[in-house]
């Protein structure tokens, strides 16, 4: 009698699901937690969209809210080394075991929704990873969850479950080919995270990227709170004071660069909105908090020699953060890689006159630009660049390019920062 075939793995399922790419839309993901028992239900939650900075603020979030005394759900995307890096109860990352089964529940979900024709076709990774994190927040009894928007707003899986009230970080260019080639367009998407009576906490962007926002409030009803409206900020060093309409905290420490500051006051103004939605927020609990927060992978030191600098600027608006701190780090070397579907030049343009020396390499992805395709797109500026397709040979390469007290900076990519945080493990 022929044998059955073997079932794979939850994480060969998982795996799976990654060649579907990037799928906008909340039906399915509707079908699917209906499926199993809608776990979003249940507890309260912190939306955050933002082209860049909605994982920072996702992070102080998390440490301000455990502070509070609160058991808190936090799901962030991408990962750096480890998928278990998404999805993290009281700080803890999930682990493998747990994960595999509560993506086992999610593919038994899906595979029942598909056989009884709810759901057209199996979830995309992205989905499967939401749902899961949903599970996993219900089956831990968290009091919140805060949850960072994978890709624009509107139609990310994460946008399925009503916050209690919402962010939106900053606005740039970035992912044009599913959010559209202009900043209204972008702003459009990232605005779907907006909810009818409820705040939504705008940080500092363009001005068209503004009146969009301001438009789509007033349409759905929602109440918008520019973060620096009627704020003081006095830098005291490395730490600063900030007074809001609502209180004010002093010796607030936030993540290495200047623009970590607006991040940390769109945080801030985050939980005081939620404390008046009826959350047990300790306001007083911030400053610690914040001064505690850790975030791999942005303006990340790892000691050494020489000392390495980890930062995933992507995007235009991430490269000129990063280059507004490099300037007082010179000589340094660059180790650079991006995706292609990237806009390459203008993070070249930020960047390369900066170095000393210059790496191009090609991040652990299908969708990267070899060494070669970035140098030539980036010529002249990559002029005299080291090209080395292996990060591993990339970071050995530039390690000898400066004296070994000057730093190695990493940039133009996560993927690439997740690379070599997994090397030097």
């Amino acid at each position: 009698m022929p044998s059955r075939p073997r079932r794979p793995s939850a994480s060969a399922y998982l795996a799976s699901r990654a060649r579907f790419g990037v799928k906008l839309g909340l039906e399915p993901m509707r079908a699917l937690l209906a499926a199993l028992g809608h776990p979003e239900d249940g507890y309260p939650s912190l939306l955050v969209a933002g082209t860049n900075g909605k994982g920072s603020v996702t992070a102080y979030l998390d440490a301000a809210l455990r502070a509070s005394g609160l058991r808190v759900g936090r799901y962030t995307s991408p990962h750096l080394v480890r998928p278990n890096e998404r999805i993290c109860v009281d700080g803890r990352e999930i682990t493998s075991e747990r994960l595999d089964a509560m993506v086992e529940r999610v593919r038994r979900a899906a595979e029942d929704a598909v056989r009884g024709g709810t759901l057209a076709a199996h979830p995309t990774y992205f989905e499967v990873f939401t749902a899961a994190a949903f599970a996993r927040f219900r089956s831990a009894g968290v009091d919140v969850a805060a949850l960072e928007v994978g890709m624009g707003g509107r139609l990310d899986a994460t946008n399925v479950k009503d916050p209690l009230a919402s962010a939106v970080v900053s606005l740039s260019m970035d992912h044009e080919q599913y959010l559209g080639a202009r900043l209204r367009q972008i702003a459009r998407e990232k605005a779907g995270v907006m909810r009818k009576g409820r705040v939504t906490v705008v940080g500092p962007m363009p001005r068209e990227a503004r009146r969009t926002l301001e438009a789509e409030g007033r349409a759905v009803g929602a109440r918008l709170v520019d973060a620096l409206e009627g704020v003081e900020i006095r830098v005291r060093g490395e730490s600063f004071d900030v007074r809001t309409p609502v209180r004010a905290y002093r010796g607030v420490r936030a993540l290495p660069g200047a623009h970590q500051r607006h991040n940390a006051l769109v945080a801030i103004r985050l939980l005081e909105a939620a404390r008046d939605e009826g959350l047990r927020v300790d306001l007083g609990a911030v400053a610690e908090a914040f001064a505690s927060t850790r975030w791999p992978g942005r303006l990340q030191w790892i000691p050494g020699r020489p000392p390495l600098l980890l930062d995933g600027a992507h995007n235009p608006a991430g490269a000129r953060a990063l280059a507004v701190y490099l300037r007082d780090l010179r000589p340094f070397v660059l180790v650079f890689g991006a995706m292609a579907d990237k806009d390459v030049e203008a993070l070249a343009r930020r960047l390369f006159p900066l170095a000393s020396a210059l790496v191009l390499t090609r991040p652990p992805d299908a969708r990267a630009a070899s060494a070669a395709e970035l140098f030539r797109r980036t010529r002249p500026l990559s002029r005299g660049a080291y090209l080395e397709d292996r990060p591993a040979r990339a970071l050995l390469r530039a390690r000898g390019l400066l004296p070994p007290d000057r730093p190695v900076v990493v940039a133009g990519s996560l993927y690439l920062v997740g690379e070599v945080l997994r090397l030097l493990q």
